[in-house]
């Protein structure tokens, strides 16, 4: 958990600082940018052959070299005085981060009993929402007060009580002998659904929350200390949806992926009809922010169950289609920006989280109708 919550906090640092960075370095803000954007797109194009190449390498010894890998580039962005240099060290902290979804879930989950995996999922789900909650908040309060290198430092520091803690105590093992290495109910047509659901969703949730600031000054009318509270609020949802869904994962794990994505479309599309009105926009950006976080935790636990081949390039499969969501979705909201203005990305965003919704229900349907054939007599 704290591994989880060290990575996702030094995946987003970068956004409560862009400003201090590009003053320091002397380089413009879309520049600065490309240390958020560059970092998604390297997880999703890098999970899956990362973790075809160490397939066979033990998991201790895998996480620890990624958490060492974290160690370094974390220092080395403390310490970087040029831009590419920056750059440099967000790209390996990107490389460690899109392995390190693949294989901490299988992991974790392996070192408990089958029926309480879920909640494990849930636990490693509310370490990682904590980032957005406290860690980036955290961050860019100590940025302001210090210099943005002192909290891109922090991640060292708890990477390596990680790392120190997992060398010592994770138990050596061969990768495809370990409990939680092959789903459980292996589903391939199952498998796809969820993909495309998960990518759907992913671009919808960024279509719109990539502008959410620009919605709420513009539409809303809030202020900008308002907007900072509501953002903090929008986390504080996150982090609610996901442990209350960790709670229910393992009693109806489909259940929870289609109400979290009907949540997410239901929040998307009422700030679009309703954003105007300051209470009511409170009100969806509550749902669609309790909804962010179980999207991705109810994809992760449906790749540990029905995986057709191994569980971790299941996990990497679905880290790299929803980090190629997120890239996706904030250039389509760029787009529609532009062409509509920043209402309608929230419909754009809206739509696409309903048809991610049609998707599963087609494939739930598409499974209840292959059961009742199989049920007929020969």
């Amino acid at each position: 958990m704290l591994a989880a919550f060290t990575f996702n906090t030094a995946e987003n640092l970068p956004v409560g600082l862009l400003e201090l960075i590009s003053a320091s370095l002397g380089v413009s803000l879309p520049r600065v940018g490309l240390l958020v954007t560059g970092y998604g797109a390297t997880v999703a194009v890098a999970s899956v052959p990362l973790a075809h190449v160490v397939r066979g390498v033990p998991r201790r010894h895998v996480l620890t070299g990624l958490l060492a890998a974290l160690v370094v580039s974390s220092l080395a962005a403390a310490l970087s005085t040029s831009y590419w240099l920056l750059l440099a060290a967000r790209l390996l902290t990107a490389l460690a981060q899109a392995l390190f979804w693949a294989v901490m879930g299988p992991v974790a989950v392996g070192l408990f009993a089958p029926g309480v995996r879920g909640r494990v999922v849930g636990a490693l789900s509310v370490a990682g929402s904590l980032a957005l909650v406290l860690g980036l908040p955290a961050g860019t309060w100590l940025g302001r007060r210090t210099d943005w290198q002192v909290p891109v430092a922090v991640p060292a520091a708890l990477g390596l009580v990680s790392l120190v803690t997992i060398a010592v105590l994770l138990p050596t093992s061969r990768p495809e002998e370990e409990p939680a290495a092959h789903g459980t109910g292996p589903d391939p047509r199952r498998f796809a659904t969820v993909l495309v659901a998960g990518a759907l969703s992913a671009t919808g949730a960024f279509t719109g929350y990539t502008y959410i600031v620009t919605f709420l000054g513009d539409v809303s009318r809030f202020s900008p200390g308002t907007i900072s509270a509501l953002l903090v609020a929008f986390g504080g949802a996150c982090l609610a949806g996901v442990a209350i869904t960790g709670a229910v994962l393992d009693r109806c794990p489909r259940s929870a992926l289609i109400a979290a994505v009907t949540v997410q479309a239901v929040g998307m599309l009422g700030l679009y009809a309703a954003g105007g009105d300051p209470v009511a926009a409170v009100v969806f950006l509550t749902l669609m922010g309790g909804a962010l976080g179980p999207v991705f935790m109810t994809t992760q636990n449906a790749m540990l169950l029905c995986a057709p081949g191994r569980t971790d390039m299941a996990l990497a499969a679905n880290s790299g289609v929803y980090n190629a969501g997120i890239a996706a979705g904030a250039a389509l909201g760029g787009l529609v920006l532009r062409s509509a203005g920043v209402r309608s990305t929230f419909l754009a965003g809206g739509l696409l989280a309903v048809a991610a919704c049609a998707v599963l229900l087609g494939g739930q349907s598409r499974r209840r109708g292959a059961r009742a054939d199989g049920q007929e007599p020969g």
